[in-house]
C-alpha cells in the first residue's frame, strides 16, 4: 500500500463519526468488531509507512547536511588554492607562474564542486520540507487513530456490558414470572385452584350431610305424630274421650 493511499485511509478513518455509524448499523457489536480490526490494521500500516518515511527523510537530511558541508569544504579549498596561486605570483619567476596557474585551476575546480554541492543541497530542500510535512501529518493522524481505537474498544466494552446486563435482567424477569403466584397460568395458581375446588367439595358434602340429618329428625317428628293418633283412636274405640287429660 502506497503512502498516499495510507494517508487517505487515515484521513477517512479519523473523520468517521462512530456514533452515527453505530446508529445506522444493523448489528452494532459486529460493526464495532470490524472497525476495531480495520483501525488496528490501518494503524500497523501507518506505523510502517511513517517509519519508512521518517527513514527516507533522515537520509535526505543527512545528504543535505553533507552537501552543505561539502560546499563549505570546497569553498575553503578554492580559497586556499587561490591564495597559494597569489603567493606564487607574488614570488615571481618563470616556475612560480606555472605553479600559480595550476593552483588557480585547482581553485576553479573546487569552486565548481562547491556550486554542485550547493545546487544538490538546494534541490533537496523542497523534498525534505514535503517529507517533513507528510511525517507530521502521518504522526498526527496516527495519534488520532489510536485515540479512535481506544474509543472504539471502550464503546464495544460498554455495548457488551449493556447487552449482558439486558440478558441478565431478562432472565430475572423470566424467573419472576415463573413463580408469580398472581399469574393465573403459574403452577402455584393452578394448585391453589385445585385446593379451592376440594374445599368447595367438602363444604358441599357437609351441607348434604346436614340436609340428610334434618330429614331424619323430620321423620322422627312424623312418627311421634302417628303414635299420638293411634293412642287417641284406641281410646275413642274404648268409649273414652279422644281428648287426653291434661294435668294442670
Amino acid at each position: 500500500m502506497s503512502k498516499q493511499s495510507i494517508f487517505g485511509r487515515i484521513a477517512q478513518l479519523t473523520k468517521a463519526n462512530i456514533n452515527a455509524l453505530l446508529d445506522s448499523a444493523e448489528d452494532p457489536e459486529k460493526m464495532l468488531d470490524q472497525m476495531v480490526r480495520d483501525y488496528t490494521s490501518s494503524i500497523a500500516d501507518a506505523e510502517s509507512a511513517i517509519a519508512e518515511t521518517i527513514g527516507n527523510l533522515r537520509l535526505a537530511e543527512d545528504d543535505h547536511r553533507e552537501d552543505i558541508e561539502a560546499a563549505a569544504s570546497w569553498g575553503a579549498k578554492a580559497l586556499a588554492a587561490s591564495r597559494k596561486a597569489d603567493e606564487y605570483r607574488a614570488a615571481g619567476g618563470e616556475g612560480t607562474a606555472a605553479d600559480a596557474d595550476r593552483f588557480d585551476s585547482l581553485a576553479k575546480v573546487a569552486l565548481q564542486r562547491q556550486i554542485q554541492s550547493e545546487k544538490e543541497a538546494t534541490d533537496a530542500e523542497p523534498q525534505i520540507a514535503s517529507q517533513t510535512e507528510i511525517v507530521d501529518k502521518l504522526k498526527t493522524g496516527l495519534t488520532t487513530m489510536k485515540q479512535k481505537l481506544d474509543q472504539l474498544k471502550s464503546k464495544r466494552s460498554e455495548l457488551v456490558a449493556r447487552s449482558k446486563s439486558a440478558a441478565a435482567q431478562a432472565q430475572v424477569l423470566d424467573a419472576v414470572k415463573s413463580v408469580d403466584i398472581l399469574d393465573p397460568t403459574s403452577e402455584v395458581s393452578r394448585f391453589e385452584d385445585k385446593i379451592r375446588r376440594e374445599e368447595a367439595k367438602v363444604r358441599g358434602a357437609s351441607e348434604l350431610a346436614a340436609s340428610s340429618l334434618d330429614s331424619q329428625f323430620d321423620q322422627l317428628d312424623d312418627l311421634g305424630e302417628l303414635t299420638e293418633v293411634d293412642a287417641r283412636f284406641a281410646a275413642l274405640k274404648a268409649g273414652g274421650s279422644s281428648t287426653p287429660s291434661i294435668t294442670p
